[in-house]
């Protein structure tokens, strides 16, 4: 699942026991979660020309890790915790920050719809690379019969479309969109193979944000996107989403939910996500959808429900 790019982390707090089937509540709330993921690359697209999506996520990045780290003391998460798991730590910061630069540079090129579906990915990434490296995590053939279904398309949404202006410009950002779901799946690896495994996630996040920001800001800066921001109504607006709905609010109600119902039951939902951003893609910024990215898609979809189940 996608959390503003970020992983899902395990959660230590709560038993098995205590947690209870999805009811209407949380699954309205997972519906509403899941709309907020999938309009991020959207909020980003649309405000491009007064703000670089990397200064975007730069900020958002940096704002959110104030937020995060204020809530992280108030839980009682001091420096000493902090500096106790610092290195795996920095490793997910490390891959967050590049999740997300892969992710900004994919916007100049891409539309945000295949943005949407190229990040999601993410958890085919992630299995096969558990099953190779987590005791355990093996795929069974069912599984290796989804990661199938997945790569074929991949490989059928990503298809050029001569039909299309500036296909070539398009393939390009789909690919950093594969890189950008490739550092997403890095990062849940080092999660499980870590003791960040049996970290607070308040804690885990602040790790994420705090290196994404600490990196990405000064990139802006350097690459002399910062200085070309406009600080429009729109694009302040969009900041003030990406900041507070989906880097902080989405994810403390994600984890608020862990805590109470399974995740197994919880992970389904997340696949409205990309098709959430595909279609405020095509409505809100009049993106074309071509059969061979809509076929593709959806056997992309299918592989990810079906190794992930």
């Amino acid at each position: 699942m996608q959390n503003t790019g970020q992983t899902t982390p395990t959660l230590s707090t709560g038993s098995h026991s205590a947690r209870r089937r999805l009811d209407l509540q949380a699954s309205a709330l997972m519906v509403l979660f899941c709309i907020v993921l999938g309009a991020q690359q959207v909020a980003i697209k649309m405000v491009a020309e007064d703000m670089s999506p990397l200064s975007q996520v730069a900020l958002r990045s940096s704002l959110a890790a104030v937020l995060v780290a204020a809530l992280a003391w108030w839980q009682g998460i001091r420096l000493r915790d902090m500096r106790a798991q610092l290195g795996p730590g920095v490793l997910v910061g490390l891959g967050f920050a590049a999740e997300f630069l892969f992710v900004a540079w994919g916007l100049n090129h891409t539309l945000a719809s295949h943005m949407s579906v190229f990040l999601y990915t993410a958890p085919v990434f992630a299995a096969v690379g558990l099953h190779l490296w987590v005791p355990g995590e093996q795929l069974t053939r069912r599984q290796w019969i989804g990661v199938a279904l997945a790569f074929g398309g991949m490989v059928l949404a990503m298809a050029p479309d001569t039909d299309i202006d500036n296909a070539g410009d398009i393939l390009r950002g789909d690919l950093l969109g594969l890189l950008a779901g490739l550092a997403w799946a890095a990062t849940t690896l080092v999660i499980r193979r870590s003791s960040l495994s049996e970290t607070p996630p308040v804690q885990t996040l602040c790790y994420q944000l705090t290196v994404a920001g600490l990196l990405l800001l000064p990139a802006t800066i350097l690459l002399g996107d910062f200085g070309r921001i406009q600080f429009t109504g729109a694009a302040l607006a969009s900041l003030t989403f990406q900041t507070l709905v989906i880097s902080f609010a989405a994810l403390l109600l994600w984890f608020a939910l862990l805590r109470r119902y399974f995740a197994s039951q919880l992970g389904i939902f997340s696949f409205l996500s990309p098709i959430f951003g595909v279609l405020f893609g095509a409505f809100l910024l009049g993106e074309p959808l071509t059969i061979n990215f809509l076929a593709g898609g959806v056997l992309l979809l299918v592989g990810l429900v079906v190794v992930t189940r």
